[in-house]
């Protein structure tokens, strides 16, 4: 069933930030292929006003204006330089992709405070900022799917998350948020999400 959806899977570091790198890499991969103009530039200007959420949740601007930076010089290098194997280049610089991952780990806690009157429902805690601190906002933690639907509200980005459970090998598709177009998808296993290409992307 897989194999007739989908003709390649790209394999993720299995560190605890797979979600957020498979996300990350796959936002950054579609500019290189995008028909709109200036893609780069238009997701460029997304990040920059992502900083609104994290000033508005309380983080300080020298908390994640490193991430940022680091983020927007690898947006600066494909800008001269739009090929995959520039893009895998950086992705594989543990420095420049962890930059990213913990910029999105940031952005994501802060969206869920942000929306702690809804969210903070679906997580078992005493204290919700407690918990965004210690299991969103640090390297190498899993992500639950409400960590998953902040980032995907957040960033305004569908997916689809194929689980592979059980001794059968049984398919389940979850698509986020529920009724949307997926612009990704995610293979997950294991406590572990790699990416997948439909036939017609690769």
């Amino acid at each position: 069933d897989i194999c007739q959806q989908f003709g390649f899977i790209r394999r993720v570091k299995g560190d605890g930030n797979c979600f957020y790198r498979a996300l990350c890499f796959t936002l950054v991969e579609s500019l290189l292929y995008s028909e709109h103009t200036h893609p780069i530039e238009r997701f460029r200007e997304k990040l920059m006003r992502s900083q609104e959420v994290l000033l508005t949740a309380g983080f300080d601007e020298g908390a994640f204006e490193g991430l940022l930076n680091a983020f927007n010089r690898v947006l600066d290098r494909l800008e001269t330089d739009a090929c995959e194997e520039t893009l895998l280049d950086l992705f594989n610089d543990q420095d420049t992709s962890d930059c990213m991952v913990q910029y999105l780990r940031l952005l994501t806690s802060a969206h869920l405070q942000c929306r702690a009157d809804f969210f903070q429902n679906f997580v078992e805690a005493p204290n919700f900022k407690v918990y965004c601190a210690q299991e969103v906002e640090a390297m190498s933690m899993e992500c639950d799917h409400v960590e998953i639907l902040a980032l995907s509200e957040e960033l305004d980005v569908s997916l689809c998350i194929i689980s592979m459970e059980g001794s059968d090998g049984h398919l389940t598709y979850h698509t986020i948020p529920e009724g949307s177009q997926p612009f990704l998808y995610l293979l997950y296993k294991t406590s572990h999400y790699d990416i997948l290409y439909k036939h017609r992307e690769h």
